[in-house]
């Protein structure tokens, strides 16, 4: 994720924002009474200049939307900061997914490989992105993700997967402020 946001704050003309390193609970847990506003106190302490907060979980099978409406309040009430929730719709490989003609030989993924028409609507995107690359490779999260962000085309991402639409407008709104 921070290698991603670094390529969003440079296209939106802000490269001197600081992207600190994310502070990861489990999705599940997130969802728990209290565990997102203990998160955002621990995520925030010990970390100096901190003045606004992302939230960028999987949506998995819940309504993206709603969700960020849930936990957006929830942080509010826990931290006077400017915040963005934002739910991948299923996951954050969809965005992968979404851009990935641009994506084509890097880290094994096949020259002929397609974005899906809907990538937010497949579930297991991970499962896809493993399907498209070379024989005997899979995708990783370890290892792919930091390369994938570094290389995506964050337009054909834009233009293919509202999440994504709105994690961009997310990030022009605390700029914003």
């Amino acid at each position: 994720m921070p290698v991603l946001l670094r390529r969003l704050l440079l296209k939106l003309e802000h490269p001197e924002v600081r992207v600190t390193r994310p502070f990861r609970i489990p999705r599940l847990k997130m969802s728990q009474p209290g565990r997102i506003e203990r998160a955002l106190s621990q995520g925030i302490q010990n970390r100096e200049g901190v003045d606004s907060v992302l939230v960028i979980l999987d949506a998995d099978d819940d309504e993206p939307l709603h969700l960020e409406l849930s936990l957006m309040q929830r942080c509010r009430e826990a931290r006077p900061l400017p915040t963005v929730v934002v739910a991948a719709t299923r996951e954050f490989e969809s965005w992968f997914l979404g851009s990935k003609e641009s994506l084509r030989g890097v880290q094994g993924i096949r020259a002929d490989a397609k974005a899906p028409v809907e990538p937010e609507a497949i579930r297991g995107a991970k499962e896809r992105l493993s399907r498209n690359m070379e024989k005997n490779r899979y995708y990783i999260v370890t290892v792919h993700q930091p390369i994938f962000a570094a290389r995506m085309d964050l337009d054909l991402a834009r233009q293919r997967c509202p999440s994504f639409q709105r994690l961009i407008a997310g990030l022009e709104r605390i700029l914003a402020e």
